[in-house]
């Protein structure tokens, strides 16, 4: 069997994403991406297990993981990489459609030059020792585009709730968002950035769950410019949530938003 019970069980529970939680901004992506073969989930799961062996949530180092997963695209790229590294870090490294954005806003935020995104991708995004970005999954198991479930094939009896995604995530997602909270609360980050999220209300109810002081308010969308977005000040946090994927739908601009603003309005809103 490709995928064992224990490291599954030690990567659903433990894994919690890239960088270091001493980072000022946090992404919050809806999932982990990948997740198309049960191979790839494999070297995952069993790199995650044997490198991170402690019960605690665990940021991980993105370039030493993607090391050890073997890319396995077909067509023209099959002979290009190695491995997820060669990808994404390497000389001949794509540019990944979300990250750039991701990056664009940090230093939007920052009210810095925009760099050039591919190399800052490359030499520095959510790199451990620079602490500058954490990028964490509020659902940790790989997951594809195409929004199929490859779990439910399983044959793991005590993972009865990976037969469908619904369950998954009803199992998962109050560990989850308690753990992602608690952080915040340690580590104070300036921005947490949540985004893709299609579960906002009960994010919002977590959120004044765990802060019964904080009060969130509602930015609409700028059209291509600044996507609709719900803003709470955590006392030394902004914390932003938005249904917004940081990427074009079926490449077409007039899908997408400028990130790079975005994050200037947030710090601009910040100051006032």
């Amino acid at each position: 069997m490709l995928i064992q019970e224990k490291p599954l069980h030690h990567w659903i529970d433990n894994f919690y994403g890239y960088g270091s939680w001493q980072a000022k901004m946090w992404f919050v992506g809806y999932e982990e991406g990948g997740g198309d073969l049960p191979e790839e989930v494999a070297d995952r799961i069993n790199y995650f297990h044997s490198t991170y062996p402690a019960a605690q949530p665990t940021l991980c180092d993105v370039r030493a993981l993607y090391r050890n997963i073997t890319f396995r695209a077909e067509g023209p790229k099959a002979g290009l990489y190695t491995n997820r590294y060669d990808y994404r870090f390497s000389n001949n490294a794509v540019q990944h459609g979300v990250w750039k954005n991701l990056i664009a806003f940090k230093c939007g935020y920052r009210n810095e030059v925009l760099p050039d995104l591919l190399a800052y991708q490359k030499e520095f995004l959510a790199l451990p020792s620079a602490q500058q970005e954490a990028l964490i999954p509020l659902y940790p198991l790989p997951s594809p585009h195409n929004h199929a479930w490859y779990y439910s094939w399983l044959d793991l009896p005590q993972f009865g709730f990976l037969k469908s995604r619904a369950l998954y995530q009803d199992r998962v997602y109050p560990d989850r968002v308690r753990t992602i909270l608690t952080r915040i609360a340690a580590y104070k980050p300036e921005v947490v950035l949540m985004y893709a999220m299609n579960n906002i209300n009960a994010l919002k109810a977590s959120v004044l769950e765990f802060f019964p002081t904080a009060k969130f308010s509602m930015v609409k969308a700028v059209k291509q410019q600044i996507p609709q977005h719900h803003r709470a000040d955590l006392d030394d946090t902004i914390l932003l949530v938005t249904t917004q994927l940081p990427a074009l739908r079926h490449n077409r601009v007039e899908t997408g938003f400028d990130w790079y603003a975005f994050g200037k309005r947030v710090m601009a809103g910040a100051q006032g």
